[in-house]
């Protein structure tokens, strides 16, 4: 008896790598660039997840938007094959990847998209099925393109498509009909393009945004809370402002120039788990309310968190302070961040929700949360920089002097390391900076809110 020859099977995920602002360019508008571009992952990932679950069948994610290296830090899974599309218009490039397949000895080939909330793995194994007796597999969507083809062998039905308009699917029809070729059709659903689209297919709680919660902690920070919050607006950013008792209006200011704002009891590492708690988005970060972030630093969040071993970022450290001695300051923040991996709150952590709440959110101690955060999140995965600097106030290394203030900052982060109880810390560090006329301030990453 001759054995049954098993037919090789090849799935291709034809998308694009997120990156905000340039990918699902039609949901901008209702969801902001970060939230748009985190649907657009979530959708991905979704795909791969149930496809690879299709038995008896390679997996290709071919892409466009990134190089390869990028593709692959965001979808480690070594089962995914990475292939960049070729140039031209989409019929040259899924025929491309079609015949591709084939030419490594596929047998049978389906080709999906990543933007069908309703896709499993049980269509792509029916698209299978449907190939034994059919030369043409095609899943129709409601726009009348299609989200599925499938075929047993390279079809020419790809040339002469209005790509992107209402008669997809009835020209790629007619062009298998004028072949020969026999058409199995698997039933209609519906795909993720416009905002009318999200609104059929996904309830809003559903959908990503705001991508980003940002909590400032405040204390009496008149004088830079406005200028703070304008500076961070966005569709997809939410900005909660944890005060801890301000009495020159900080909070009215805040609420007024659109943030949200929450009291607590005073302490840095109490207020912003306090603003934590009321925060909705899926990312977290942290800010002081004189530091400066960089003009995209959404896009640098979403693009340090793209990879899924990160469980810390931070920006590079630098000051408002053109002073050479504070150059070489910020260099040894730079060596301390990345070789010993400790940033410090000056330098706006950001993480997963999930992973701030599954850790306890920041140890309430009196002095040098940060770095005692920063220390249990290393346990978890990576802590990686971002590519800009969050510039913060020289403020307190002006008021001590820059040496001092730097020789202080390392005997704590010393003492944290050495497991010295932090309250032993903050009276240290009280002697440290008396009588300087710091102590009302809210900013400084080893300042104690008293």
């Amino acid at each position: 008896m001759q054995p049954i020859r098993t037919i090789a099977r090849r799935v291709i995920v034809f998308g694009r790598h997120p990156v905000p602002g340039q990918v699902k360019t039609r949901l901008i508008q209702a969801l902001g660039p970060l939230a748009a571009a985190e649907w657009q992952r979530q959708s991905t990932e979704r795909t791969l997840s149930a496809i690879l679950r299709v038995a008896n069948a390679s997996v290709d994610f071919v892409y466009t938007g990134a190089r390869k290296y990028q593709v692959r830090r965001w979808l480690q899974d070594r089962r995914i094959r990475l292939r960049a599309q070729v140039h031209g218009d989409l019929g040259r490039r899924m025929q491309q990847a079609i015949e591709a397949a084939f030419d490594e000895g596929a047998g049978q080939v389906v080709l999906v998209g990543t933007d069908v909330p309703g896709l499993t793995g049980r269509h792509v194994a029916e698209a299978f099925t449907a190939l034994a007796t059919h030369d043409l597999v095609l899943g129709p969507s409601h726009d009348g393109g299609y989200w599925l083809i499938a075929c047993r062998r390279p079809v020419p039905v790809f040339q002469g498509i209005d790509w992107g308009g209402p008669h997809v699917l009835s020209q790629t029809r007619a062009a298998a009909e004028r072949n020969g070729l026999t058409i199995a059709l698997l039933a209609p659903m519906g795909d993720i393009d416009t905002e009318a689209d999200l609104r059929r297919g996904q309830p809003r709680e559903q959908w990503p945004t705001p991508y980003m919660s940002i909590v400032i902690p405040t204390l009496n920070e008149a004088d830079h809370i406005v200028r703070a919050i304008s500076a961070l607006r966005g569709p997809d950013i939410e900005i909660i402002v944890a005060d801890g008792g301000s009495h020159d209006g900080t909070p009215v200011m805040a609420q007024q120039a659109g943030a949200v704002v929450v009291s607590s009891a005073r302490g840095r590492a109490r207020q912003q788990n306090a603003g934590a708690r009321r925060a909705r988005a899926r990312v977290l970060l942290f800010l002081h309310a004189d530091t400066r972030l960089p003009g995209d630093f959404g896009k640098q969040v979403f693009d340090v968190l793209l990879d899924g071993s990160v469980a810390l970022g931070a920006f590079r450290f630098k000051t408002d302070w053109d002073h050479w001695a504070m150059h070489w300051v910020e260099r040894g923040v730079h060596l301390r961040a990345t070789l010993l991996r400790l940033p410090y709150g000056d330098q706006a952590f950001f993480m997963r929700r999930t992973l701030f709440e599954r850790l306890g959110g920041f140890p309430e101690v009196p002095i040098a949360e940060d770095l005692l955060f920063a220390r249990m999140v290393r346990r978890e995965g990576r802590i990686v920089l971002a590519t800009g600097a969050a510039v913060t106030s020289g403020r307190r290394w002006r008021a001590l002097g820059i040496w001092r203030t730097t020789i202080l900052n390392y005997v704590i982060a010393a003492g944290c390391v050495l497991g010295i109880d932090p309250r032993r810390l903050a009276t240290l560090y009280r002697i440290g900076v008396t009588p300087a006329p710091v102590r009302r301030t809210h900013r400084g990453h080893l300042d104690e809110n008293p």
